[in-house]
């Protein structure tokens, strides 16, 4: 991803300097304005995705030109007011105007870049739910005609009618975060924000400040916790959290209420969770990785996610559907999967699941030119490697076998190659397959699975 752009506007040149030096440090794309002449310019060439205002400024204030791109919306960027000399008119005024907030000089440095994370975080989720606004409530849905998928959207209907958080399992590329989605919807939290987190992608001084936000006498600042106030909080891959947040955590599943650092006062938990993971989390509790209680909180209901070699007879389903989605979106050409090609691709296993057939049917598109998608354009999408892995899977399948037998040559070989990728470590690949490590030895003796 492209580094986001920053307007600084600020008539005092140590000040640009030195936001200009800080932010770029950040990632971010800096441009310095000294006046709202200059502002206008860069506004309008630079695009900006977040704005820093200084309220005095030598030809027009800051609190003026706002006003002005309000009225004429040319603006759509966050604006934070920056002042030395501010007061709670000015700040009202300016919120009014719809700045994002209102920062006081001298700058705390650690403050604004909070505020920077939290303002574009927000834009970002308010963009998204426009997008999903116009995305009829069937395109939510997960794609496929199989037992197992049919099955699935009916528990999520029945999970979606209650609020307690909710556990969804599945490998790496099973794109749980849709189903999360999707649960959503039908939930009583739907007309809420939904906000996905990536645990790892707090900052590893500030995390709790940024879940739970940050309360003072002089200094307030909304976490997610906040900021999805009435809607339905999504935390990617929950083994990621570390102690402190896990109890945490399991202290707020307890009381419904949180409360923000510096401050004591709770308040209520007015949102729904619902936590992802690619691991076995009774063996991370086993291992003492992970919080048995919070566990038994967030395990209340869960939702198991098939990998896509579980239901291959949907992939018709699933070409058509991402093939669409990326004329839809993208202005692609359209391009037609033969008979051919579709068993090709079931014959395929998938390591990387939904996710990985969605970037084969992009890339398929982008670079092809014919109508139809040929076996040979296909196999060499994937790629030698996984030809390889291909003829591999299909040279194990004896379809003459009675059914026992055919199984076990498959989870033989499957657990050989899940063996091989793991590099011999069995605790890894009950993780990755989802099996507990006892009853996978148990397996491997019983396969004949020798373990070096």
């Amino acid at each position: 991803m492209s580094a986001r752009h920053i307007l600084v506007v600020d008539d005092e040149p140590d000040i640009g300097s030195l936001l200009k030096e800080i932010l770029e440090d950040e990632g971010f794309n800096i441009a310095v304005a000294k006046n709202a002449t200059e502002a206008r310019q860069l506004a309008a060439s630079f695009k900006p995705a977040l704005v820093l205002l200084d309220i005095w400024m030598p030809d027009m204030d800051g609190i003026t030109l706002l006003k002005e791109w309000h009225e004429n919306n040319v603006l759509t960027a966050p604006v934070v007011m920056m002042s030395g000399h501010g007061n709670v008119e000015t700040a009202v005024e300016a919120t009014r105007l719809g700045a994002y907030d209102f920062i006081e000089k001298p700058l705390s440095i650690a403050k604004l870049l909070l505020t920077i994370k939290h303002a574009l975080d927000t834009t970002s989720l308010q963009q998204e739910n426009l997008q999903l606004q116009h995305i009829a409530s069937t395109r939510l849905e997960p794609v496929g005609k199989s037992e197992k998928i049919a099955q699935l959207r009916t528990q999520i209907k029945k999970i979606a009618r209650h609020d307690t958080p909710v556990l969804i399992f599945g490998e790496s590329g099973t794109d749980k975060e849709l189903y999360a989605r999707y649960l959503h919807s039908l939930s009583n939290h739907s007309k809420g924000p939904f906000l996905s987190l990536n645990i790892s992608a707090l900052g590893k001084d500030h995390a709790e400040t940024e879940l739970f936000g940050l309360q003072t006498d002089n200094q307030l600042t909304e976490g997610y916790f906040d900021r999805v106030h009435g809607g339905t909080l999504f935390i990617k891959e929950i083994s990621a959290l570390d102690a402190t947040l896990q109890s945490r955590l399991n202290d707020i599943l307890e009381t419904k209420k949180y409360t923000r650092i510096g401050s004591a006062e709770p308040i209520d938990l007015d949102l729904r969770i619902i936590v992802a993971t690619r691991f076995n989390i009774k063996t991370l509790v086993a291992e003492g990785k992970f919080r048995d209680d919070l566990y038994y909180q967030l395990n209340i209901l869960s939702i198991s996610i098939p990998a896509l070699r579980d239901h291959y007879e949907d992939m018709p389903a699933l070409l058509e559907h991402f093939v669409n989605h990326f004329i839809e979106t993208e202005g692609l050409s359209y391009r037609k999967f033969s008979v051919a090609a579709q068993n090709r691709l079931r014959s395929y296993p998938w390591p990387g699941n939904v996710r990985e057939l969605k970037n084969l049917v992009q890339r398929l598109l982008i670079l092809g030119a014919d109508e139809n998608i040929s076996i040979e354009e296909i196999d060499a999408s994937l790629g030698n490697a996984d030809i390889k892995q291909n003829s591999t899977v299909t040279s194990v399948l004896n379809f003459d076998l009675p059914l026992r037998d055919a199984r076990e040559n498959f989870e033989k070989a499957y657990l050989e190659y899940q063996l091989k990728k793991a590099k011999g470590s069995v605790s890894k690949v009950a993780n990755a397959v989802g099996i507990e490590r006892t009853h996978l030895y148990r397996k491997l003796k019983t396969l004949g699975i020798e373990l070096k």
